[in-house]
């Protein structure tokens, strides 16, 4: 069950890091989101919900379809990140691992399904 609750801190976590650290993810928005701020925001507030519907045993299992719903979501983000990273020649390989770790987090994520 450790496992629940580190799923659960980790998404919180990440909510409240768009909020604490909203230019990190403006930097890494795809430039064709519109409204970044607002989806900086909205994305935030849904994983501080899913964090915490992970621990709530009656929302377990739409909490754990709407972390896959949202690293599917992101991917695009991520994607652009790892491009960004690329023409930089910064944390190329973080964020080339940080890609395939998507897949990894949607199959811990079915476990609670």
């Amino acid at each position: 069950m450790w496992h629940l609750y580190l799923m659960a801190a980790f998404y919180a976590y990440a909510g409240i890091s768009h909020f604490r650290k909203p230019r990190f993810f403006l930097s890494i928005t795809p430039k064709w989101v519109p409204a970044p701020e607002k989806v900086n925001i909205l994305v935030g507030i849904i994983e501080i919900l899913l964090g915490i519907g992970l621990i709530i045993p009656v929302t377990r299992t739409i909490a754990a379809y709407g972390v896959i719903a949202l690293l599917i979501a992101v991917f695009p983000a991520n994607l652009f990140h790892h491009q960004k990273a690329r023409k930089k020649g910064k944390l190329v390989i973080p964020t080339m691992i940080r890609l395939p770790l998507q897949l990894l987090l949607i199959w811990w994520a079915t476990i609670y399904i």
